[in-house]
């Protein structure tokens, strides 16, 4: 059960909550529960029961795949007043959960157990239409991302990735490794595209970190 003032504070991150009738309002406040879920948690990993799903009041939940080689890939994240399609896709289908999602930055969370959620899904048209709304926005950005991996140079997505990262900070403080699991790319192969860029004066490497030099550079190579 989750308290009123945790239910208000869902409500604001999610609108559509506000358009709940009374009886859906009443089963969320006592079929839910709150939970804190710190960073580094591993949430599920692949081959998990999903017993229940997320919804975010803070924090921010990483989801990606481990291939056969060991490389990573991020297919998405989840924050605030948002929650995690490849849950609610194992619980609808009640298979196992296919991926990794790991906290990276403390979360606090409203839990809804698998039964109930299938349950709203079935029952009520607002809670369907918000579950296939977000079903629909993340396989969006899941084909993106297949996209990328498929059709665009490495060299150009790491300048992309450079050039969102430094708009939050620059220098930027990550890893060539980080940087490989977050494309989906080998460390070596990601270290040698920023060996040349450093080569070219466009950014400057040291010990986990990268400063961005050149914006207009850098920016051309990530439209190539």
């Amino acid at each position: 059960m989750i308290s009123a003032a945790q239910y208000d504070r869902l409500a604001r991150a999610l609108p559509i909550l506000q358009r709940a009738d009374p009886e859906l309002v009443r089963e969320f406040q006592r079929n839910t529960f709150f939970a804190r879920i710190p960073a580094g948690k591993d949430v599920f990993v692949q081959g998990d029961y999903a017993d229940a799903i997320a919804l975010l009041l803070s924090g921010v939940v990483r989801v990606y795949k481990i291939g056969e080689t060991g490389r990573e890939i991020t297919l998405y994240r989840f924050g605030l007043g948002e929650s995690c399609i490849l849950t609610a896709n194992a619980i609808l289908g009640q298979q196992s959960f296919p991926a990794i999602a790991t906290v990276e930055q403390d979360a606090e969370a409203v839990m809804i157990p698998d039964a109930t959620f299938r349950d709203w899904v079935n029952r009520y048209e607002l809670w369907r239409s918000f579950v296939f709304d977000l079903l629909a926005q993340r396989l969006l950005g899941v084909m993106l991302i297949v996209d990328e991996v498929t059709f665009r140079r490495m060299d150009a997505r790491v300048a992309d990735f450079l050039l969102a990262r430094s708009r939050r900070q620059n220098p930027i403080h990550v890893t060539h490794q980080e940087i490989a699991a977050e494309l989906g790319s080998s460390r070596e192969v990601v270290s040698r595209i920023l060996g040349g860029f450093a080569g070219q004066g466009i950014v400057r490497l040291g010990r986990g970190v990268v400063e961005v030099l050149d914006f207009p550079a850098l920016e051309s190579t990530a439209v190539v």
